[in-house]
């Protein structure tokens, strides 16, 4: 029997605090290209069959003039909205809230468009073709069942900015590669040549660089949806009043790993990451586009 082809859900909802605009149009490749772009292009490669966006309903119209009509016609496609009441009616949150809650909620926001294996990822951050052959193949085997998940895991050292901290997931496993913990770290810098992270009491301590980081992409079943909203709806229960609380993916599948309810595989990858966080990162990835395209593993223009 024909194995189902992955869907690629891409979260694009963010709204680029730090970086001053939405970053996930902003032309990147040569030809005009959007980090987003080679996402895709890399998932179709891989064997995807269907690309589905996370995205805002403010910007909807200009992400389907900039995205969406640029794409191949034979690329299916489709989008969901997250928005700050895309939650179940009977939560009561503080009115003044400006944004949505986080990359686990933008995940749940997407049950009702996916029925297959499915990666998420981010709209900002440029992953490499070989990390979706990677979780192509995972979610391809047997044991990619329900409820055993993958996490494509890059080099902590590999997914720094030079112009400001950044959040990475941590992750620690055990002698078989399956996942242990996910610890959300949301201030991680370089500073002299050091890379330091700041913990729950504000002290800032070492990290060795060699430390597998979650980049938000993770392979799953649709199992994952109904196993993580009962932890999400607690999250909004405990958090209903807070103006920036996020509910973040990889504290959600690690709150399922202590409880027994998901295995994850950490998978590395030898790409190299990059992404744009802050304005100044536009430029450094630009110049590593035009260095993999000019390597001739990206045509100059990507879509014909």
């Amino acid at each position: 029997m024909e194995k189902l082809k992955p869907t690629l859900l891409i979260i694009a909802a963010g709204l680029g605090s730090r970086y001053g605009s939405l970053k996930q149009i902003d032309k990147i490749g040569p030809s005009g290209e959007r980090i987003i772009d080679y996402s895709v292009y890399d998932a179709v490669r891989a064997g995807f069959g269907k690309i589905i966006y996370v995205i805002r309903k403010s910007f909807e119209e200009e992400f389907k003039e900039v995205i969406l009509n640029h794409l191949p016609s034979d690329i299916e496609t489709g989008y969901v909205f997250q928005e700050i009441d895309s939650v179940d009616k009977n939560i009561n949150y503080n009115p003044a809230r400006q944004k949505p809650w986080g990359t686990g909620h933008a995940l749940l926001v997407a049950e009702d468009a996916i029925n297959e294996p499915f990666v998420v990822i981010n709209a900002d951050d440029f992953y490499g073709a070989e990390s979706f052959k990677i979780a192509y193949d995972f979610l391809q085997k047997e044991n990619a069942k329900e409820n055993n998940y993958a996490l494509i895991g890059f080099d902590i050292k590999n997914t720094l900015s030079e112009y400001g901290t950044v959040s990475r997931g941590i992750c620690s496993a055990d002698k078989d590669g399956f996942l242990t913990s996910v610890v959300e770290r949301t201030q991680i810098k370089i500073e002299n040549g050091a890379i330091l992270y700041k913990d729950e009491l504000d002290n800032w301590n070492n990290l060795s660089g060699n430390e597998i980081v979650s980049m938000n992409m993770f392979a799953f079943t649709p199992g994952i949806f109904k196993l993580i909203r009962p932890d999400f709806n607690s999250f909004l229960q405990k958090n209903k009043n807070e103006l920036k609380a996020e509910y973040y993916l990889p504290t959600a599948v690690d709150n399922q790993i202590k409880i027994g309810k998901a295995k994850v595989k950490v998978l590395s990858t030898p790409e190299q990451w990059f992404g744009l966080t802050y304005k100044e990162d536009k430029k450094i990835a630009q110049q590593k586009i035009l260095e993999t395209v000019n390597a001739g593993k990206y045509p100059e223009k990507l879509w014909k």
